[in-house]
């Protein structure tokens, strides 16, 4: 065997395993990251559906009171719409 010969062996027995351990460590640790960083995504995105759906359920009871204020003939229309905002200020 050569010098060269045995340069490339030690190369192929010694850097490329160091070099595929570090590459491999690497892609691991991004792929950690990439997890938790979905992982926040996926709370936050929890969280602001609560919020739309609370939100929708508020904007829900409302129309319902708005409709049965439309609906009912048997009291004075103006008297009610006094009467929720009176109730939304206290």
């Amino acid at each position: 065997m050569n010098e060269d010969m045995i340069l490339a062996l030690a190369f192929m027995l010694i850097v490329v395993p160091i070099v595929l351990g570090v590459g491999s460590d690497i892609y691991k640790r991004r792929l950690a990251f990439r997890e938790r960083e979905l992982e926040l995504l996926s709370k936050q995105t929890a969280e602001k559906a609560a919020q739309y759906a609370a939100q929708a359920e508020r904007l829900e009871q409302r129309v319902r009171v708005l409709e049965r204020i439309a609906i009912d003939n048997k009291s004075d229309l103006a008297l009610q719409i006094e009467g929720l905002r009176d109730a939304k200020v206290n």
